[in-house]
């Protein structure tokens, strides 16, 4: 059976073709266009639709280069189905290093959005109609917050065995279940029944090499998962991918230098010892310890630290876990 054209933005991009489409959203105060560019790969096979987005968080570059390179792994010609890429959904907070829109609005707690609201609703509204509504799947790039960075990790939403399938397909090192929060675009997705995989790994304004590469490796598995593609590389280095259903960080006692002995990836047990902090020549040394078992799946970079800051964020390994394969030795706010 034909493929029939898939079609966006008024453009029909026929079967078997590539093509970027421009949707409008805004001009800005010197009159430059601004649009939410969307990359179609519209397959000559008949699949589902699959949807990667990147900076949703306009600081949160990594996914950029992760879309980049995983669609070099993409053929038209081969393809079943059709891949719809966003790499920069928040042009605005992209090219002013910024977090937020202009608004000072966050992008992720806007969805669904609307047609009539501020400039952050209208991109929202925009974006999860052209593009989120119409996929069946899809998986959205994060990063860890400003001078943070993660681990790779899968996030979903707690009780969905389609999406824990789809997370172990990715074999990302953990597998986090995370609430859903309010506005944000996993929660309206799910409403919508569009099946969408949250990644974290790597900082805001940073490239990570080891998080892009895991990132776009697990989403060739994904979509090889989905019969989308015939081929995607092996498992992974490391030895066991660690579902967590909890999570918590670690905050300082006391302002002071933080000196950190453990980093992302590493397991620890309760109690035992991660950092300390002291005074700037050492004095009055406070030991920081792990409240739980668990692998460390985040930390801070600032040395410098107020009472209270959140210095290692661990995944807990005393609730439900699955062993499958343990994290590679190299080195949230979603």
């Amino acid at each position: 059976m034909a493929v029939k054209g898939f079609e966006i933005g008024g453009v029909n991009v026929p079967a078997g073709k590539a093509k970027r489409i421009d949707l409008e959203v805004s001009v800005l105060a010197n009159s430059t266009q601004m649009s939410l560019p969307v990359h179609v790969v519209h397959g000559s096979k008949p699949g589902p639709v699959f949807f990667m987005s990147a900076a949703i968080h306009g600081d949160e570059i990594q996914g950029v280069e992760i879309i980049r390179r995983t669609l070099t792994g993409i053929s038209a010609h081969t393809l079943g189905g059709t891949v719809l890429a966003v790499p920069i959904v928040n042009s605005f907070g992209f090219l002013n290093h910024s977090r937020y829109m202009p608004d000072r609005r966050d992008l992720n707690r806007s969805f669904p959005g609307s047609d009539r609201g501020s400039l952050a609703s209208l991109l929202a509204d925009l974006f999860f109609t052209q593009v989120v509504a119409r996929s069946n799947f899809g998986i959205d790039f994060h990063t860890a917050a400003l001078h943070r960075s993660n681990l790779p990790q899968i996030r979903i939403a707690p009780g969905d065995a389609e999406l824990m399938k789809l997370a172990e397909a990715f074999l990302p090192p953990v597998i986090l279940t995370a609430k859903l929060r309010d506005g944000s675009l996993r929660q309206t997705a799910g409403e919508h029944g569009v099946k969408v995989l949250l990644y974290e790994g790597g900082e805001a304004l940073r490239f990570d090499e080891g998080a892009i590469d895991a990132a776009v490796k697990g989403t060739w598995r994904l979509l090889k998962h989905l019969g989308m593609i015939l081929e995607a590389p092996d498992q992974p280095p490391h030895a066991q991918v660690v579902v967590s259903s909890a999570s918590s960080w670690v905050r300082a006692p006391e302002g002071g230098i933080l000196h950190s002995l453990r980093r992302a990836g590493d397991k620890v047990r309760e109690g035992e010892e991660v950092g300390v902090i002291t005074g700037p020549l050492g004095e009055h040394p406070t030991p920081i310890k792990a409240e739980d078992e668990g692998i460390i799946i985040g930390r801070t970079h600032l040395p410098i630290v107020n009472r209270g800051d959140a210095l290692f964020h661990i995944a807990k390994l005393k609730t439900k876990t699955k062993a499958a394969q343990i994290v590679p030795d190299e080195d949230e706010i979603v």
